[in-house]
């Protein structure tokens, strides 16, 4: 069990919906839409997964990393760096 499961459906949800903002995104181009109107998507599927990614950081921290600091050991510390990682990805991209 993961820290999202108790929330499986609404992540599931949120990327069906991101799924049909990039099949959009996809339609535009082949339509040749407005450059200006084709970014604006752009940046609105960009926030949807930017939060969706928020999202599961906040459970893997509320849970994996809890659990593994709970437990402690070198898995404690493994799970820490693990989220910095994830965390700086995050930040860069």
């Amino acid at each position: 069990m993961w820290g999202y499961t108790q929330n499986k459906e609404d992540y599931l949800k949120r990327l069906r919906r991101i799924e049909g903002q990039v099949r959009g995104l996809h339609r535009m181009v082949e339509e040749d839409q407005y450059c200006i109107d084709i970014l604006t998507q752009i940046s609105a599927v960009t926030k949807a997964l930017q939060s969706v990614a928020i999202g599961l950081l906040e459970e893997h921290l509320g849970y994996c990393v809890a659990h593994a600091i709970e437990t402690g050991g070198p898995e404690a510390q493994a799970k820490v760096k693990e989220a910095s990682a994830a965390i700086a990805r995050l930040v860069r991209s």
